[in-house]
């Protein structure tokens, strides 16, 4: 029983040591700006209002999407750029990603939204089941008129984007951003903590 604590001890422990030496890696492997490459499909800009009224139909944007059948290879790739994007945005859920335009994932939410709002125009012209499109479309049509914040502008809302051209978070902005870094720092404690009591529950297992 011992044994078998001290190897599942030593599981967490190397998950862990996985998880922090990944990190780092993951986010030099994010960071940099666009390459301004213009090989891709073109993807129109879309304001901060916009963006910010299509932020809560991203999700079901993209499960409509992924339940199309019939679909082509421009289709295919706008659909996987806004899904890749979404990633390197760390899916939305950094503070201020959204409202806040001198947040390091502020661009690459305006990238990844302005791939969903293409996305959802792309099967505005598919054959296949329109009513539960056809509702979604009028629903953000509605949230636009209702908010009137089509016309507000960020200094990314004129940027138009390329499924060839990524953006991703430069590791410095991020550190140099007090809500991003703190909401890492955070994130990383609970991954400690969780690691931790996790461990010591396993020393008090009563041996059989």
């Amino acid at each position: 029983m011992r044994g078998k604590r001290l190897s599942a001890s030593g599981a967490l422990i190397a998950i862990f040591c996985l998880l922090l030496s990944g990190w780092p890696t993951a986010v030099a492997a994010h960071g940099g700006s666009s390459s301004g490459s213009q090989a891709g499909i073109p993807i129109p800009s879309l304001t901060h209002g916009e963006m910010a009224v299509i932020a809560p139909y991203y999700g079901r944007i993209v499960s409509l999407a992924e339940s199309v059948s019939d679909t082509d290879e421009t289709f295919r790739r706008l659909l996987n750029f806004a899904q890749i994007q979404h990633t390197y945005c760390l899916w939305g859920l950094m503070p201020g990603s959204i409202s806040d335009e001198e947040s390091p994932f502020n661009e690459c939410s305006h990238a990844y939204l302005a791939a969903a709002k293409a996305v959802l125009l792309q099967m505005r012209t598919m054959k296949g089941e329109k009513t539960s499109l056809d509702d979604l479309v009028s629903e953000i049509d509605a949230a636009l008129v209702r908010n009137n914040l089509s016309l507000i502008l960020c200094k990314f809302s004129g940027e138009s984007f390329n499924t060839a051209d990524l953006i991703r978070p430069k590791p410095a902005e991020i550190v140099m951003h007090a809500k991003s870094l703190m909401t890492i720092l955070a994130a990383m404690l609970v991954v400690i903590a969780g690691v931790w009591f996790a461990a010591r529950a396993l020393r008090t297992v009563p041996q059989s």
